[in-house]
């Protein structure tokens, strides 16, 4: 290595990247968060031609994430990307919720410098493991000239953070990018860049303020047929701060449960309008349009944005 090599920061959550299981053959029954982050890096540190750092942060199965490590994995990585030295981050993540975090990231940070989110569908121990290669794009595209914001890197294509869903549970393609696309394709350790990098005014980390603990509940309600507004006064009663409902098509929402939003929205509590269809957005003038509009956000964008919201007192994305 020499001085002239680029430094990429790997920061460790766990998942199924870092997985195990007892068989090759198995890609289900596996544990998630077995292997650590520098274990994960050792094949890729003398061919990558990038000088690599690691740290554990977290090692979690995603759907166990919670806002005490979004806060500190929020903290580690604005800490390096303030390093001249270090040319991007990386950092492993569970797929279950890595759009959450990605989205998270992508509010409170908004870098300057690459911050790339991949994992895995396939535990390491996998006879079809593709961590590896997520990895190394990973490392790719946080070590690219110019890039910037927070990505996610996963089976050749980057999606912006904040576009990012998952939308498979067993495909190795499982993460799109709705309407918008993916922003860059990896072809053979070489992005192309189709569109432009996020930008985005950060909230910063100074205004989230209060301990995870006590940052603000907020859930999501599901509008379905014959749907009633008794969950929507049971989380009143609880003392939710917000609901975000996933209204079905254009934002319409059962007549019941809309008068119970509608309801809690008066006593105080916030409420935003997010659509349950998979791509797309709400389109204003349509039925519903007393309860604000998520727009182009997924119901947990949403839910994320309007904790922020009540946090920060910023309205606007």
């Amino acid at each position: 290595m020499t001085d002239a090599l680029k430094t990429v920061v790997v920061l460790g959550t766990g998942g199924t990247i870092a997985g195990l299981s007892a068989s090759a053959a198995d890609n289900v029954g596996y544990g998630s968060a077995q292997v650590g982050v520098a274990e994960l890096l050792g094949p890729l540190r003398d061919a990558s031609g990038i000088r690599l750092e690691s740290e554990q942060v977290a090692q979690v199965d995603s759907k166990d994430m919670a806002f005490g490590i979004w806060l500190r994995l929020a903290q580690r990585i604005a800490i390096h990307l303030a390093r001249p030295d270090v040319a991007g981050l990386v950092v492993t993540h569970g797929t279950d919720t890595l759009e959450e975090t990605a989205y998270f990231l992508h509010r409170v940070l908004a870098p300057g410098k690459p911050v790339v989110l991949t994992g895995a569908m396939r535990p390491a121990s996998s006879l079809q493991a593709d961590g590896p290669q997520n990895l190394r794009d990973a490392i790719a595209t946080a070590a690219h000239d110019g890039a910037a914001g927070v990505l996610v890197a996963f089976a050749g294509s980057v999606h912006r953070g904040d576009a990012v869903r998952k939308i498979h549970p067993y495909r190795l393609d499982a993460f799109s990018s709705g309407d918008s696309g993916p922003l860059a394709r990896i072809e053979e350790g070489a992005l192309r860049r189709l569109r432009d990098w996020p930008a985005a005014e950060p909230l910063g980390l100074h205004a989230l303020g209060a301990e995870p603990e006590r940052w603000p509940w907020i859930e999501i309600v599901t509008a379905s047929s014959g749907t009633s507004g008794a969950v929507v006064e049971a989380l009143r009663v609880g003392g939710v701060r917000g609901i975000v409902v996933a209204a079905t098509g254009n934002g319409s929402v059962h007549r019941e449960l809309e008068a119970a939003l509608l309801r809690a929205q008066a006593g105080g509590i916030a409420v935003l309008r997010a659509t349950r269809c998979l791509d797309g957005r709400i389109v204003a003038g349509g039925h519903g349009d007393a309860l604000p509009s998520a727009e182009g956000l997924t119901p947990v964008q949403a839910r994320i944005e309007l904790m922020l919201r009540l946090m920060t007192g910023v309205g606007d994305r």
